[in-house]
């Protein structure tokens, strides 16, 4: 097994720091000592890498990345104190069954191989390092010596855009990229830790940091769509709506870690592909839940696991750690994209009656449900710049879908046939039938500075599509129409750019409903 590091990838829309370029590379030696044939000190700032020998410790390998390895050689060292973090060592025989340690250590920027440990132990214990690095920073300790890495520099620039972490314009894509593909843990630590949530909850930041990387590691990297970068969109967004006045002055503490919980585990171990392909196939999971709400039961029951495995909750009375359970699982059901009439119409219903009590502990967690609900759709309200770059992804994830169903011989979902569909009309159509209403309430309920400022892009960014699809000029007389409603059906919630509406959608917006595709999903008891 060969775990391979990844150097991040340097912005162009940010200027990087000479010393820091002249570090990039293969190979570096931390002193002058000819132990390791380290050439003269003056050299040094030319050679570049990201493995590194240290000849002031003779027994030991660094691999310097977003933390430091220390990887212990046959006659081994005592690790330097490092304050309160217990695994920040990793001892080298625990990832190599090899008897020469050094022999494992491959030529080439960051390679290691492994003995019997699985690649996935392997990738989480690595990734732990990284993080706790990172989490240093986040806390605002240091090292009593630090190292000149150049992963520091990016950490830096990505601490410096965590101070606007509120702005409705943040760059979700730059932030993935500084944080070297970690942007939702990265991001999910820190709004837990500016809330206070890690010392009113005790909660063991040893455990929090494992649970939010395997959420991390549990979404899937090749989904264009949904995965990790997704979540920590949602999640960001999530916070802006926690911020909003009527909220702010509300919420519990428990509704908070709640919420952002919800959100970084909302779409957790996302297959790529919607509910009615999982129940045309027979997959497990259909079965497993019954054909209803199959994508986000499964994303509430993965979140468990973890909670359950790293035993982030264990210090909490049983009856409260099931409480939090379950109420982390009605705000993911939420997401169910099938269920947006039923939601919408509650809300409207509240608001027509004004009868909204956020004293009200169940009213506090309706309005999360439905906050939660537009962090997951909110993309079409983001900046043209950024919400374009999700309608690309989603429409591409979409697309793949359909070319696996047409491999297979399967019918085509909707949406899913790149020969039918155009991305333009599919942001148009889900901009008309389900982004705007939901939001047009929202604003209702939170008439803000921030409502105003997304049902503004929301108007841009729908005229912008329609202004793209009239270049178009499609040669079907369907294509002209924006895809309705009832041929956007039954997709996973999809967050921003093209989750697709939904039966009940249908129905209201065109007076047909399709009930053999569009099976419904149950309520939540």
């Amino acid at each position: 097994m060969e775990v391979c590091y990844q150097l991040p990838v340097l912005p162009l829309d940010r200027p990087v720091p000479k010393h820091v370029l002249s570090r990039r590379g293969a190979i570096s030696f931390s002193s002058s000592s000819s132990l390791f044939g380290a050439p003269d000190p003056r050299q040094l700032s030319q050679r570049r890498g990201a493995i590194s020998y240290d000849s002031s410790d003779q027994t030991a390998l660094y691999i310097r990345m977003l933390g430091d390895v220390r990887v212990r050689s046959q006659v081994g060292f005592e690790p330097e104190g490092r304050g309160s973090y217990p695994y920040l060592c990793i001892d080298f025989r625990t990832l190599h069954s090899c008897s020469e340690s050094t022999s494992s250590l491959i030529p080439g920027p960051g390679f290691i191989s492994a003995g019997p440990v699985s690649g996935r132990r392997l990738r989480r214990l690595l990734s732990f390092q990284r993080y706790l690095h990172s989490s240093r920073l986040l806390w605002g300790t240091t090292h009593l010596n630090p190292l000149h890495i150049l992963d520091e520099d990016y950490i830096g620039q990505a601490k410096c855009m965590l101070e606007r972490v509120g702005s409705w314009n943040f760059d979700i894509f730059l932030f993935d990229r500084l944080t070297n593909g970690n942007s939702l843990v990265t991001m999910t630590f820190h709004l837990l830790n500016q809330y206070g949530l890690l010392e009113l909850f005790q909660l063991d930041m040893v455990k929090l940091w494992r649970f939010l990387v395997m959420v991390q590691e549990d979404y899937h990297s090749l989904n264009p769509y949904h995965n990790a970068v997704h979540a920590a969109d949602v999640t960001q967004a999530m916070y802006c709506y926690l911020r909003e006045p009527k909220l702010a002055k509300s919420l519990t503490s428990c509704d908070i870690l709640l919420g952002l919980l919800a959100a970084a585990t909302h779409d957790l171990d996302h297959p790529g592909v919607n509910q009615p392909f999982l129940i045309k196939t027979n997959h497990y999971l259909a079965k497993l839940y019954r054909n209803s709400s199959v994508l986000e039961n499964h994303h509430w029951r993965s979140a468990v696991g973890l909670l359950r495995e790293t035993g982030l909750f264990s210090h909490l009375p049983a009856e409260e750690g099931l409480k939090m359970e379950r109420q982390l699982g009605s705000l993911i059901l939420a997401t169910d994209i099938s269920r947006q009439n039923e939601y919408l119409g509650k809300f409207r219903t509240h608001l027509n009656q004004d009868d909204l009590c956020l004293s009200n502990a169940s009213h506090r967690h309706f309005i999360l449900q439905m906050a939660l609900k537009c962090a997951d759709i909110c993309n079409p309200c983001r900046p043209w710049e950024l919400s374009k770059q999700w309608s690309e992804k989603v429409t591409q994830e979409f697309f793949h879908q359909g070319d696996i169903e047409k491999k297979h011989k399967l019918e085509v979902s909707p949406l899913c046939d790149s020969q039918r569909n155009s991305m333009g009309n599919i942001q148009i159509g889900f901009m008309t039938y389900v982004v705007e209403p939901l939001f047009a309430e929202w604003g209702r309920f939170s008439d803000t500075r921030l409502s105003q400022t997304m049902l503004g892009h929301l108007g841009l960014n729908k005229a912008s599509w329609g202004g793209l699809v009239q270049q178009e000029r499609p040669s079907s007389p369907d294509e002209l129409e924006p895809s309705s409603p009832a041929s956007a059906t039954e997709s996973e919630p999809e967050s921003a750019s093209a989750a697709e509406p939904t039966a009940d959608t249908t129905a209201t917006a065109t007076g047909a409903t399709n009930s053999k595709e569009i099976p419904q999903g149950s309520k939540e008891s």
